[in-house]
């Protein structure tokens, strides 16, 4: 246990910093259910993986590639309760294609993970002409996301990984004058500002899902040192390390809020912000549904000239 394990105990809901995966999953039945994870090949998205099959559930495992994808449900020992689909969140034809062959399976989607991600890359880097963290991290979750809408289970969940970073951002938020980085380019802003569009996705889908029995929520999992900080100069990476049995969640703990919003029976929360398994606050970014809806409009218009 970390020492911030130790000092922050619990919340609410009975869960809190230290609680792992497995715990809030505990008890759980998703025999039958369907849950689709995006990059389930490492990290969290691995662990959810583990976790919420081992609790019964078919799980449409996405990574960058099929072979990644099919390689972790097989190390799992899950190989017979998965089907493997490549998605490179970046590379929309991938986007696309996914959604199709998820489509293909005929399965109704009780959860949708929207778990994959890149952090801090040190130099501006472009696809499609925009920064590569809001793309990979919003845009390609937007088109899997909306693409699969007509897939979800009536009472489905989407949870959405965002992250405290979604604090630091750009003014305003969403820099939608600068989405390309050409007029100034910050490594940990650029990826708060992905973050922060996580978290107004989520919020703005919860809004379409009123008056529906479907939910959509966004969840910080907390500090965890993953491959997630393969991007990051190696001076801070060492860092991390140095200070990962004090500060750091393990990989198990840092699953735990997304695996509990997707399938704990206490959850009927629509358009919240879950970090340590409870409700939290955001930033006033993350508040500001006009903001919300302005960036649902933009990535359309962003995905309809793809």
């Amino acid at each position: 246990m970390s020492l911030l394990s130790a000092i922050k105990g619990r919340g609410p809901s009975g869960y809190g910093y230290g609680s792992t995966a497995e715990e809030v999953c505990a008890g759980v039945d998703l025999s039958g259910k369907t849950v689709l994870i995006t990059g389930c090949n490492s990290g969290i998205g691995k662990e959810s993986f583990r976790v919420l099959a081992a609790r019964g559930a078919h799980v449409i495992a996405a990574a960058r590639t099929v072979e990644k994808a099919q390689a972790t449900a097989e190390e799992l020992g899950f190989a017979g309760q998965a089907s493997a689909v490549a998605c490179e969140l970046s590379e929309p034809a991938s986007v696309f294609e996914c959604v199709t062959q998820v489509k293909g399976l005929g399965r109704s989607i009780d959860v949708l993970m929207l778990n994959a991600g890149i952090m801090a890359l040190p130099t501006l880097t472009l696809k499609c002409g925009y920064e590569l963290q809001f793309f990979t991290n919003h845009i390609g979750h937007f088109i899997l996301a909306t693409g699969l809408l007509d897939t979800l289970s009536e009472d489905a969940r989407v949870v959405v990984l965002s992250s405290a970073g979604h604090q630091m951002t750009p003014r305003g938020g969403i820099d939608f004058e600068n989405l390309d980085g050409s007029k100034g380019y910050d490594a940990w802003k650029f990826y708060g500002q992905s973050k922060l569009a996580n978290l107004l996705f989520a919020r703005e889908l919860a809004r379409k899902f009123e008056g529906t029995k479907r939910t959509a929520n966004a969840v910080h999992p907390g500090v965890i040192n993953t491959n997630l900080t393969r991007h990051m100069h190696p001076f801070l990476t060492r860092v991390f390390g140095l200070f990962e049995s004090i500060t750091l969640k393990s990989v198990a703990q840092g699953a735990a809020t997304q695996c509990y919003v997707a399938v704990h029976p206490d959850v009927t929360q629509s358009g919240k912000y879950f970090a340590d398994c409870d409700v939290a606050g955001t930033s006033r970014y993350g508040q500001d549904m006009e903001l919300a809806a302005r960036l649902w409009d933009e990535s359309e218009r962003i995905v309809e000239g793809l």
